[in-house]
């Protein structure tokens, strides 16, 4: 049995132009409510904290209605065309505002963008549990890791992109002495990328038939299924066993992402503080995170289908852990910038491929078949949680009790996530390897 690497790189295509959208929201919204509109730092930290609150409520319903949906063109096609099309339509209008309200500030260019932005946060919404509940589904349980490594790193790819665009678009001779930034070429051009990227999808993938192919070969492997047929109704359910690794796993999900999320998201003060390190340097070290992870995502993908899912994210949690612990020791030890950063974040990279190629993957195994969006959603449900919680948790400690409990606070949550993961019991498919060392090259047509 082998992944085919082609048909995961195309369905990875969705996921790629969700990425490559949220880079560009991260990275230039901040920029227009605080230059354009002028907007305070707490309003403008509301207005971006608002994908995380919409998201933790629409994604599981959204994941929901798609498993109940069945359409010629399949359950996740339409969530993905109809989301990207009123996406693409509402991101015209924020660039529109933003120059409008530039050369003449009235507060309607405001309340629409504002509208404008809601709408298209909520049409992001309607589709990126569709879209990454689309690889479970005409992929063998055995090899879901192997693919979510390659979906993750199709993600990657998306936000590289972005920034190779506004490297050329937005460089310092582009912009200098500008009193206003025109994004409107950049929105256009990521419009551009996610329609090409989802009319590739549609046209290669053809869905309904390549689940029907799932569904037979799971049906060909019931010792791959965890339901059971409840005697009373005659329906497949989950035992009750399995729900409660669910709820651990779910839990692990949470109690890593505050952790890390709170690590990267301050570190640049963070390093400034401590450590006088410059934005360019402390920007480097998190560079080299990501740099690290996109390496691993395929190796930690392949070592996952040797030792199994679970003792793959503890290795990862224990090496995650043991490196903000090392964090915590280089607060007290360095006066400034030491290249052994660069070694700890590259590790940290590498420990967050670990969890995040497999997470995923053992939550929607624990499903019914028929609840893969659904369950696609609770993982993002968690996940977004933790990160509305954690920056607020994280910035009064560093704010009332002082910086140095950063590293700390990222080593006791990520740690608490090894003993939940410990009471995990399902999940973690060990598929057999091919004999051939070489099949392991081979890519299905």
């Amino acid at each position: 049995m082998k992944l085919n690497s082609k048909r995961t790189v195309l369905i990875g295509l969705a996921f790629m132009s969700i990425c490559m959208f949220w880079q560009m929201y991260d990275g230039v919204i901040p920029l227009i409510l605080k230059e354009t509109f002028h907007l305070g730092d707490g309003v403008a930290g509301v207005i971006m904290a608002l994908d995380n609150v919409i998201a933790l409520f629409l994604l599981p319903l959204l994941g929901s209605f798609s498993d109940k949906c069945h359409t010629k063109i399949g359950r996740r096609m339409p969530f993905i065309i109809g989301g990207t099309a009123a996406a693409v339509l509402l991101m015209t209008f924020i660039p529109m505002m933003d120059n409008l309200y530039a050369d003449n500030p009235q507060k309607q260019y405001l309340v629409i963008f504002i509208i404008c932005l809601g709408l298209l946060l909520i049409a992001m919404g309607t589709y990126r549990s569709p879209a990454v509940a689309l690889m479970p589904d005409v992929t063998p349980k055995p090899l879901r890791s192997k693919a979510n490594a390659v979906i993750n790193l199709m993600g990657a790819v998306g936000g590289i992109i972005y920034l190779i665009l506004t490297s050329i678009l937005y460089s310092n001779a582009r912009t200098e002495g500008l009193t206003h930034v025109n994004y409107q070429p950049l929105f256009v051009i990521v419009a551009s990328c996610m329609v090409a990227a989802v009319v590739i999808l549609f046209v290669t993938i053809k869905e309904p038939k390549l689940a029907a192919e799932c569904d037979a070969y799971e049906a060909a492997h019931p010792e791959d299924n965890l339901e059971v047929v409840d005697e009373a109704t005659g329906e497949s359910v989950i035992p009750k066993e399995v729900k409660r690794s669910l709820g651990f796993i779910l839990a692990s999900i949470t109690l890593w992402f505050v952790g890390y999320n709170a690590v990267t998201t301050s570190f640049t003060k963070y390093a400034a503080e401590k450590w006088d390190m410059a934005l360019g340097t402390a920007s480097v070290c998190l560079t080299i995170a990501m740099a690290a992870a996109i390496i691993s995502y395929i190796p930690i993908g392949e070592l996952s289908s040797r030792i199994g899912r679970k003792k793959t994210i503890l290795i990862g949690v224990a090496v995650l852990a043991g490196n903000f612990l090392l964090g915590t020791v280089m607060t007290f030890v360095l006066k400034g910038f030491s290249p052994i950063l660069y070694v700890i974040f590259c590790l940290i990279g590498m420990a967050w491929a670990a969890i995040s190629v497999n997470s995923l993957p053992m939550v929607v195994e624990m499903c019914k078949d028929s609840d893969v969006g659904k369950f696609t959603g609770y993982y993002y449900t968690f996940s977004m949680a933790a990160q509305i919680v954690t920056p607020i948790i994280s910035g009064l400690l560093l704010q009332y009790v002082g910086y140095w409990t950063l590293f700390p606070y990222g080593a006791f949550f990520v740690a608490l996530s090894f003993v939940t993961m410990l009471q995990v019991k399902h999940g973690d498919n060990k598929p057999k390897l091919p004999k051939d060392k070489l099949e392991m090259l081979d890519v299905e047509d």
